[in-house]
């Protein structure tokens, strides 16, 4: 493609709402244009990008025998109801839903579990009919709050989902292997570093959960992983092995009643200084108001150590709740007689209703003895409290926020921190959906069984943003070769004819050997030139010029290096194939 031709306009300066790095390049090198708030139009050479990677999904998919399905967009409420799911997604303000002039009730999909179930159960009756995995490509919708950071948080994108179905739990287990697996190959041939960590299910649901995430300073979220390799989570679920107990050996004393002053002193650190104590002695009582399955609602009590902070991710799960919030401040004076920085699990005040409010113990306080408590009375707490001496606890859970620096929970090495970007997600859905839609089958025996249904799921042009937020400087983008528009720029610096002609004649022999190459021929300025090439970051750059040409050569170059070396004319397309073919981190210069 000439630049000439082509539809493509860079821009000087990055919009005023690019807050990361990928929304600020990608618009400035021209790949992407904002439609609305979290809508983004694609240009051709960004949508090159998106196809390609798009193609590598599809050939993954099908080289596990997955077949491709084409589901409705435009989905009724009643099939949302049936999974239970339609007041949740409602209730979390994410649903995009519709009226049609008969006032039935739709929504715009942010996911296709209903749809899919729908299409399996009214075609398979027989187990005989069984295994299979089917996926699509196709846009999704999702009602952000705030849609920002470009491709990353936007409210219609692109997604391949996947859904398997089986007659048990050893299938699903043998379609989730060859799902990771299939990731693995797909994120590899884009280039990526990336990592599978133990992920939460979220509103999805199911058992078996991880994230694929793409490794970048930049990413929104955490990632834990233990220092040899053996252990990966994002922060939501990561757990560590016991910490050590800072009050291990230590002899029992009578509890104190409310004998250390602490005043107007709120955070456990400055409490810990005026205790003349260290923090890991200071108890966290926090409390929250829950709900369970059948939408009783109840205040609990959570103790954890005062370094320590509670992962309100795992809380619900840990609880065995739905839903797991802070008590309203407002409320605090009522059930401890209080504000946040003095309550205490002892002497709580149950809501109306509640028999007592329970008092639960994160796993880093289980053995504590001899520690400060809050005391439910302002500026004050309570000294020489031993958790089973002195509580009833209703229940020993782990819910703390993995660190930096503890123990791995395989118990070799310690915990490193890393961001990341989610890219992917696999779930072993179960029963779930398949149970609240009837999709059954009869099996063997000729019972009637739900279908064992996976999902997985992979954020197409997510993946290019990450890309781009991995690989990048100041000067663009550094596309892996897999992902980049073209493969090569071709940059003619002077109208002189002979130059034009050896431009031209490089142009046409790199085309017909295969290279995807995007010529700029426009009467432009050198400077403008190498700053565009730069900016869209194609991996392979020749510059034909005047100079090197009465060398007999032009200068070729790869986007990471920028060291240019002048080739033989009679050699560039050698040179750039080789090149290539080694994913353009060095120039390939054949003997």
């Amino acid at each position: 493609m000439r630049w000439s031709q082509s539809f493509h306009v860079t821009l000087r300066e990055a919009p005023g709402d690019a807050e990361v790095v990928s929304h600020r390049l990608l618009a400035r090198a021209g790949l992407i244009q904002k439609l609305a708030a979290g809508i983004y139009s694609y240009t051709p050479l960004g949508f090159r990008s998106l196809r390609k990677m798009t193609e590598i999904v599809r050939e993954e998919m099908d080289a596990t025998g997955a077949q491709e399905v084409d589901l409705p967009i435009l989905q009724p409420k009643e099939l949302w109801v049936e999974s239970g799911r339609w007041q949740r997604y409602i209730d979390d303000g994410i649903l995009f839903h519709l009226e049609d002039r008969k006032a039935g009730e739709f929504a715009l999909a942010p996911t296709a579990e209903e749809a899919i179930t729908d299409l399996v159960r009214r075609s398979v009756t027989s187990w005989r009919q069984l295994p299979f995995n089917l996926y699509q490509i196709r846009t999704k919708f999702r009602d952000e709050i705030r849609p920002r950071f470009g491709l990353l948080r936007g409210r219609e994108f692109l997604m391949k989902d996947a859904y398997s179905f089986d007659v048990d739990q050893k299938g699903l287990d043998r379609h989730y292997e060859k799902m990771e697996a299939a990731y693995r190959r797909i994120f590899e041939r884009c280039g990526l570093e990336y990592a599978l960590v133990q992920a939460d299910s979220g509103a999805i649901g199911g058992s078996a959960s991880e994230e694929f995430m793409v490794v970048a300073d930049t990413g929104e979220d955490a990632l834990v992983f233990s220092e040899v390799g053996d252990y990966g989570a994002n922060i939501e679920k990561a757990v560590t092995a016991p910490l050590p107990e800072p009050w291990a050996g230590e002899e029992g004393r009578p509890f104190g009643r409310a004998d250390s002053p602490t005043p107007d002193l709120i955070t456990c650190e400055d409490q810990a200084r005026h205790l003349k104590t260290d923090v890991t002695r200071i108890t966290k009582t926090m409390l929250y108001e829950t709900v369970d399955a059948e939408g009783a609602a109840r205040v609990v009590a959570v103790l954890i150590r005062g370094d320590l902070d509670i992962n309100e991710v795992k809380l619900p799960k840990a609880l065995g709740v739905m839903h797991a919030k802070l008590v309203d401040e407002k409320l605090l004076p009522a059930i401890a007689g209080c504000r946040p920085g003095f309550v205490g699990p002892i002497g709580l005040k149950p809501p109306a209703g509640q028999p007592e409010v329970p008092v639960y113990v994160d796993r880093s306080m289980e053995n504590a003895r001899n520690v400060f408590c809050g005391a439910n009375a302002e500026g004050l707490h309570h000294s020489g409290l031993s958790v089973k001496r002195d509580l009833t606890v209703a229940g020993v859970v782990e819910v703390a926020t993995a660190r930096e620096g503890d123990p791995s929970p395989t118990g070799t090495g310690t915990l490193k921190i890393k961001r990341g970007i989610e890219v992917g997600h696999i779930f072993k859905l179960g029963t779930k959906y398949s149970e609240a839609m009837r999709c059954e089958v009869a099996d063997q025996g000729q019972k009637m069984i739900p279908l064992m249904m996976g999902c997985y799921g992979l954020g197409v042009g997510r993946t290019l943003a990450a890309a781009v937020e991995q690989s990048h400087d100041d000067d663009g983008i550094l596309w892996p070769v897999a992902l980049a528009p073209y493969a090569c720029a071709l940059l003619s610096l002077q109208r002189d004819a002979e130059v034009q002609k050896a431009a031209d004649g490089l142009y046409d022999s790199l085309k017909a050997a295969g290279v995807e190459v995007f010529y700029d021929d426009r009467d432009e300025r050198p400077g403008v030139k190498f700053k565009d090439a730069d900016l869209v970051g194609f991996p392979v750059r020749i510059v034909v010029g005047a100079k090197a040409l009465a060398k007999g050569g032009v200068e070729v170059s790869t986007r990471r290096e920028k060291k240019a070396e002048v080739v033989p004319v009679t050699k560039v397309v050698e040179t750039v194939k080789a090149t290539l073919a080694g994913g353009a981190r060095s120039l390939v210069v054949p003997a």
